[in-house]
């Protein structure tokens, strides 16, 4: 796909692309999350670097569900140290002691965001919470997957029960410069194959009478009075909460 000559339109174009090839892989996972909720289990999700934005979009978001509980640690976070977050994620044993005390359950869903699925992190987070019983889905892109030197003992998608595809380029930016390529659409793609995740939630549980635990905005009138529920449900399981 060539994003040089309209980004808009070509942006327009993946997304549909990655909608249609991940149609069966959606399903299954949609499904899965409508078991979490029904059965009052927990969604997990993590990430490192700029893979956080799209943790972020599954956490405490207007519209999304309260059961999620983000694995986190503030130095993989490119804001707390750029360069440190880029080490830090490539460093052993740092998932494990994140996932030790989430009490993770059989039962529960992970979601592992990482475009290149090859660092330690990722990779360890998923063994990590697959040895506990979760069933783990990647966010990530196989091309790059396939290209990136693997830096621990598995690529992501070895580990994940199912691979969302973003099919984005190796190295992210698809805009051709002379000084090299910019505009990243990683970040675009992740948060894309989430919603697609909640439409189709939504969907199930019309047609199952499940009714779905999501967060109301603040800003509207009563969103502070819904919000507070949930709060009260989830805060033991979900202490960042």
């Amino acid at each position: 796909m060539d994003f040089r000559d309209d980004f808009g339109a070509a942006m327009r174009a993946h997304l549909r692309m990655i909608e249609e090839d991940n149609t069966a892989a959606l399903d299954v996972v949609a499904a899965r999350l409508l078991e979490v909720t029904r059965t009052g289990r927990i969604v997990h999700t993590t990430a490192a670097g700029h893979s956080v934005a799209a943790v972020l979009e599954t956490f405490y978001r207007a519209g999304g569900l309260s059961c999620v509980r983000p694995l986190f640690h503030p130095a993989l976070l490119p804001l707390n140290g750029a360069q440190a977050s880029t080490e830090l994620e490539r460093v052993s044993g740092l998932a494990a002691t994140l996932v030790a005390p989430a009490g993770v359950q059989p039962g529960d869903l992970a979601v592992v965001f990482s475009n290149s699925g090859v660092n330690a992190f990722p990779v360890e987070a998923a063994h990590e919470l697959k040895k506990r019983g979760a069933y783990v889905v990647a966010v990530s892109s196989r091309l790059h997957m396939a290209q990136a030197p693997a830096r621990s003992f598995a690529k992501l998608g070895d580990v994940a029960d199912t691979v969302l595809d973003t099919a984005v380029p190796p190295g992210d930016a698809v805009v051709p410069t002379p000084s090299g390529a910019t505009a990243s659409i990683s970040t675009i793609c992740s948060a894309y194959l989430w919603d697609l995740l909640l439409a189709r939630l939504a969907r199930l549980s019309v047609t199952q009478q499940v009714t779905l635990p999501l967060w109301r905005s603040s800003n509207l009138p009563d969103g502070d009075a819904i919000n507070q529920r949930y709060l009260d449900d989830h805060r033991a399981a979900i202490p960042m909460l």
